[in-house]
């Protein structure tokens, strides 16, 4: 697996860690020569060490691309323990707002270090797998850096409550979710749900993938049982619906496997429902970027 650089990005007072994953130049002739960058957004629950997440980005770096991969600044790991939620203080405090504000950073933060590591400002791909792939539809209609999305297993709405849920969370002021593998009862406050409600124009996936004009692919597991593959299909909709004169999206669905491509924590190795997910990313960045 390769060793990315760690390094920390700051916004809004928050610290966002990341890790770049570095191209590999196989002769002097390449040292020069510029390279796209990836961006990859986890989701919720997860952090940019989950599982599989590290494989995918040391594939694509040997496939030529620089990978930076980021946690949330409320996902509730720190860079001291970054493989546990040890600050569920912040993830309680966390709505999307947050999160916007943290993949927007990163995106912008991108041509500082792009003479270091000879990165091609020009061509930016975002990559969002669950939540972090409703994120990264948003961030990319807002900022034209990005050149070319990819969602994994994406949410195409965050209001994913029950009205039993939403009742009692307005009751006691917070909703508890259980952590099923590590066991622990992870609080969002109620500023998660005041997010969602008094900002649900800016976080309408839907109407941000309408508006999209970059090429887009979508990928979805047809078994996801956390995010059920009809989300993949709205999101093709919308995305298809536009009249604009632009790529059309690609819609992959893959058949036999889940939320995570068959991956888990700590990962052992990949499989083939995940090396056919790299496969189709990696074609795709490549003609795209």
């Amino acid at each position: 697996m390769k060793t990315p650089e760690n390094f920390t990005i700051s916004a809004n007072n928050r610290i966002i860690d990341s890790s770049l994953y570095k191209v590999q130049t196989n002769s002097i002739n390449n040292i020069s020569k510029k390279s796209p960058v990836l961006i990859f957004a986890h989701g919720f629950k997860g952090f940019k060490d989950w599982g599989g997440f590290p494989f995918l980005c040391t594939i694509l770096a040997n496939s030529g691309f620089n990978v930076l991969s980021f946690n949330f600044s409320h996902n509730g790991v720190n860079a001291k323990q970054p493989l546990e939620f040890t600050r569920l203080d912040l993830f309680a405090e966390n709505t999307h707002t947050i999160e916007l504000e943290d993949l927007n950073a990163v995106i912008k933060y991108i041509p500082n270090i792009a003479v270091k590591y000879n990165i091609d400002i020009n061509r930016i791909g975002l990559i969002g797998h669950s939540r972090g792939g409703g994120l990264s539809i948003i961030a990319a209609y807002e900022n034209p850096e990005i050149k070319a999305l990819a969602s994994l297993a994406a949410v195409s709405d965050f209001m994913r409550y029950t009205d039993y849920q939403i009742k009692k969370w307005k009751e006691k002021g917070y909703l508890e979710i259980p952590n099923t593998r590590t066991n622990q009862m992870m609080r969002l406050n109620l500023t998660l749900l005041e997010d969602i409600e008094k900002n649900s124009s800016r976080l309408n996936i839907l109407n941000a993938a309408k508006s999209l004009q970059i090429p887009f692919l979508i990928i979805h597991g047809k078994e996801d049982l956390a995010v059920n593959s009809a989300d993949a299909e709205k999101i093709f909709s919308a995305a298809n619906s536009k009249s604009v004169s632009c790529a059309k999206p690609i819609l992959k669905i893959i058949e036999n496997t889940g939320h995570t491509f068959g991956t888990v924590h700590p990962f052992n190795s990949s499989n083939k429902y995940f090396d056919e997910v790299i496969r189709i990313l990696t074609e795709f960045f490549k003609n795209n970027l």
